[in-house]
């Protein structure tokens, strides 16, 4: 009877530790198991600065999304640099982000030649100068300003107005630049990043 006992014992204690196992092998899968990627905008294709539409961006599962990455709609805001397709967008990519320097502001002016926007990126430091009558030289109105952005605008527009660019300037520059548009023509020179 004894002997009958140690049986069942064993055959219950063999199931116990069967089952253990098999509550610990889960237990390890559940607890290795990868998080689900989260969701994030990405350039659906090569992205100029400018205003978003809905189009631009499509949203992608990222396994390791860079910090500030953005996962709810972005149409209406204006991106203030270029992005590549399937590059994901971070809070910094967008204007409202722009930190300016302590008592600049922000300063859109149009350039006579658009064709010049296609040198320019965000972030270059450019001087502005200024052309009225034939008679009289160019003048630099803003020197070593650095561009925001480059907003997009259609290429009939472009190509009778002029090209549209944000600059950060003081207010005084501001106030020159306006003048400057009011009554003549504006071209620019771009500084090199090596100087």
């Amino acid at each position: 009877m004894i002997r009958a006992w140690l049986i069942r014992y064993g055959r219950r204690r063999r199931l116990v530790a069967a089952a253990l196992a098999a509550l610990a092998v889960m237990s390890g899968f559940i607890a290795t198991r990868p998080e689900p990627a989260p969701t994030v905008l990405v350039a659906a294709r090569d992205l100029s600065p400018g205003l978003l539409g809905p189009g631009d961006l499509t949203p992608a599962a990222l396994n390791h999304p860079p910090t500030g990455a953005v996962r709810a709609a972005a149409a209406g805001q204006i991106l203030a640099s270029p992005m590549r397709k399937g590059e994901p967008l971070t809070d910094v990519r967008l204007l409202h982000s722009y930190r300016l320097p302590p008592g600049m502001v922000a300063t859109p002016v149009r350039i006579a030649d658009a064709a010049t926007a296609s040198l320019l990126t965000p972030g270059a430091t450019i001087t502005v100068l200024a052309a009225g009558e034939e008679t009289h030289p160019a003048r630099a109105v803003a020197e070593d300003v650095r561009i925001i952005t480059i907003p997009r605008t259609p290429k009939t527009t472009s190509e009778t107005h002029g090209a549209l660019i944000v600059l950060a300037t003081t207010p005084t520059q501001a106030a020159e630049l306006a003048s400057a548009q009011t009554t003549g023509h504006l071209s620019i020179t771009i500084k090199s990043d090596a100087t």
